[in-house]
């Protein structure tokens, strides 16, 4: 890391209790309840009706309860469980190098088996065919899309500090290299990057989507915005699980 951040941590020792955890099956400990939180919330940005309590279900019993009369999109139940192998894969890179072919393979974990896998012009597990917009705002052309996420590789310092990692996000999302699921590929990158440059990751919360989506319309004008709704999750994060963390 290159400079002091307020949130440093033995990133080798919380990546090794992520993996211990794992393949223990550690209920109700740092993993678990990641695996929960990210899913239910990154999806739930993007617009599932998954409750958090749902979420949970599927994770620790892969079985659905109703909730009231709203009805469940399949699709919503998938991306879920393709979340939950999302983070395994993430955790098993947390030593490699992120490139284009992390992102495509994130998009592909996540999308497939979904109706937009057999869609012919959605391309899962590569980057868009088609011109799209984020928030009103164009994107980087289809065409253009490879050339832009190398760049963006290619300016990223070796040693990443927590407004690099904000910038980078940014900038990603703005590229919105893929059909959908930028977001969700993000924010899992994101978490990804917290760790390999020793900086204690996040979440980002549902109920702060407002100010997330705030923070990134108006990043190119007030960077400050994007920075400060980050830091005020990474303080939540840490008052959640500061008890897992401290003992690592």
């Amino acid at each position: 890391m290159s400079e002091s951040d307020e949130y440093a941590i033995d990133a080798a020792r919380f990546t090794d209790a992520l993996r211990e955890q794992r393949v223990a099956r550690t209920p109700g400990g740092l993993y678990h309840l990641n695996q929960i939180l990210m899913a239910y919330n990154s999806n739930r940005i993007e617009g599932s009706v998954l409750t958090e309590d749902q979420t949970r279900f599927i994770y620790e019993t892969r079985t659905i309860f109703a909730s009231g009369d709203e009805a469940v999109p399949v699709d919503d139940i998938v991306e879920t469980v393709n979340s939950f192998e999302l983070l395994d894969e993430m955790i098993d890179r947390l030593d490699a190098p992120i490139t284009a072919q992390t992102m495509k393979d994130y998009h592909a974990i996540l999308k497939r088996g979904t109706a937009d896998a057999r869609r012919s012009w959605f391309s899962v597990g590569d980057f868009k065919r088609m011109a799209n917009e984020v928030g009103g705002k164009s994107t980087v052309a289809p065409e253009h899309v490879s050339i832009a996420i190398d760049e963006l590789l290619a300016h990223t310092p070796t040693d990443m500090s927590f407004d690099d990692i904000t910038d980078f996000h940014y900038r990603f999302e703005s590229i919105h290299p893929f059909q959908d699921g930028n977001g969700r590929v993000g924010r899992i990158l994101m978490f990804q990057q917290c760790l390999q440059h020793g900086i204690m990751p996040f979440i980002v919360l549902d109920d702060r989507k407002a100010f997330y989506y705030r923070g990134l319309t108006e990043y190119a004008k007030e960077p400050g915005f994007l920075r400060d709704t980050f830091r005020s999750l990474q303080d939540r994060y840490h008052a959640r699980f500061a008890k897992f963390i401290e003992v690592l």
